[in-house]
């Protein structure tokens, strides 16, 4: 080959090779994409977000310093109030169910109020047999009355029958 076309197939072969790395370089290297994709969003938050969040953070923080210095003192006071009155009133009621309690173990153990409860079983049982003998009555005569009335009607349909012929 002469020099010319070496020239050239050197030239040709090192524009194919910058070519090649153009093209890997779009395709394989996303440094420059992702730099500005990075300086928008970092643009977009700084600009339009950042005052935002800046007040926000700053109304979060009164609240907060707020909160902190005048609700919690009033609420731990309130607290420590109604927290002793609240004390009291549960050691009173314990007190008394205590005696509630005393005045039932010694109103069990009074032989009296055992002969009371023992005539009260008794009643109570005398009761539940005359319930259940009431019970038999009304079922029997529930029975009656069923039998009663299906002759009845047993006789009103062979009647009915007669009568179906005209």
């Amino acid at each position: 080959m002469d020099k010319i076309t070496k020239d050239c197939c050197v030239l040709w072969c090192a524009c194919l090779f910058t070519d090649v790395g153009d093209i890997q370089s779009r395709l394989l290297d996303h440094r420059p994409v992702l730099q500005g994709e990075i300086r928008y969003f970092v643009r977009e938050f700084e600009e339009k977000r950042g005052f935002r969040e800046c007040r926000l953070l700053e109304n979060l923080n009164k609240m907060v310093a707020e909160t902190n210095e005048e609700v919690l003192p009033k609420c731990k006071e309130c607290m420590q109030d109604n927290l002793c009155d609240i004390f009291t009133r549960l050691e009173a009621a314990n007190h008394m169910t205590q005696r509630i309690q005393q005045r039932e173990l010694e109103a069990q153990n009074s032989t009296r109020l055992q002969e009371y409860m023992e005539r009260r079983r008794e009643d109570w049982e005398e009761f539940l047999k005359e319930q259940t003998r009431l019970k038999e009555e009304v079922d029997e005569e529930h029975a009656k009355a069923v039998g009663r009335l299906s002759t009845q009607y047993s006789e009103m349909k062979k009647d009915l029958t007669k009568f179906s012929h005209f």
